[in-house]
């Protein structure tokens, strides 16, 4: 379980992490969303004890970091896919790593089997591509079998069969009782993989909720799918009850109902004795629902603008130029 306290981050004037209190629970999937800037990556150095916290406090199953013992056993990590030596081979990494460590040899080859890079194992990580590259750092991140598990981004570079993998690869790790927290900016796969969101702005926490209670928030007044027998009396019905109306953009057959509720347009059908084929509300995606929340909370817009506020924004990854917020 990985536990933040009240956590903030000060680089100079820069608060990147601004007084930040959230679980991560064992047994489910929780995702890490924010926009660029948010504070994302600052958080899980903190977490890691790779930078100090400026005040709170973050523990993992109850000690910092630095406390354990053998923090392998507890906590894998996978920050940077590319932070391995260039001139060793994928095997031989994992071995410095374990012997490091006290993992035995043969754990290596389980990983690197597990991860799909058996075939690569003697060649060079410096010739791997940024697919291979994150399989390589997952395989680090779970050499020593750790209790909890922590992932940057993890599915960049990876083809759709990759991606297929380290999604039921998480699903796996948190149906094992480990605790997962894995940040990603694609949205759609976070829909697919994730039990539970924290999502932060500016250093500030924004929703700690289930993906389905967080769906939720962004659909209140979803738009209704329709489709009818006779489409235009349908519609002047509609309107005449204080419906908007817009096209489907994929099915031509079909129509966009806004400001009624689903029962509402049943009940006009039905007084109008007009037949529905269908009808159907339609929930916000992921996508759209972070749009939703964050969006006073992008720092960074297309065009050059900079957003003005008060928290500020990640500043390790403004100066670092990274992308991965």
């Amino acid at each position: 379980m990985i536990e933040a306290q009240s956590l903030s981050k000060n680089y100079g004037e820069k608060r990147a992490v601004d007084d930040l209190s959230f679980v991560v629970r064992p047994g489910i999937v929780t995702g890490f969303l924010g926009p660029n800037g948010s504070g994302k990556s600052t958080t899980m150095r903190l977490i890691l004890g790779l930078d100090a916290p400026t005040a709170g406090l973050v523990t993992v199953n109850g000690k910092r970091y630095r406390e354990h013992a053998a923090p392998l056993h507890e906590v894998g990590a996978l920050l940077e896919a590319r932070s391995v030596h260039t001139g060793r081979s994928a095997q031989n990494h994992l071995l410095a790593v374990a012997q490091t460590h006290g993992i035995p040899k043969r754990r290596v080859g389980e990983l690197i089997d597990l991860v799909g890079l058996h075939d690569v194992a003697k060649k060079r990580a410096g010739d791997f591509s940024l697919g291979m590259g994150q399989r390589l750092g997952i395989a680090t991140a779970l050499l020593g079998d750790p209790a909890t598990v922590m992932l940057d981004e993890p599915v960049n570079g990876l083809d759709p069969e990759g991606i297929h993998w380290i999604r039921n690869l998480l699903k796996q790790l948190a149906a094992e009782g480990r605790t997962v927290f894995v940040s990603s900016h694609l949205m759609s796969e976070m829909a697919l993989t994730a039990d539970h969101l924290i999502v932060i702005g500016r250093g500030r926490l924004i929703a700690d909720t289930s993906v389905g209670d967080f769906l939720s928030r962004a659909s209140t007044d979803p738009p209704v799918l329709v489709r009818g027998a006779d489409e235009v009396a349908l519609e002047a019905a509609l309107v005449a009850a204080g419906g908007r109306i817009a096209e489907d953009a994929e099915r031509h057959d079909a129509i966009v109902v806004h400001g009624l509720t689903s029962e509402r347009i049943g009940e006009i059908a039905a007084a109008q004795q007009l037949v529905l084929h269908e009808l159907t509300p339609l929930q916000a995606s992921l996508e759209e629902a972070f749009m939703d929340v964050t969006g006073d909370s992008v720092e960074y817009h297309a065009g050059g603008h900079v957003a003005t506020g008060t928290g500020g924004g990640d500043a390790s990854e403004s100066v670092a130029g990274e992308v991965a917020g």
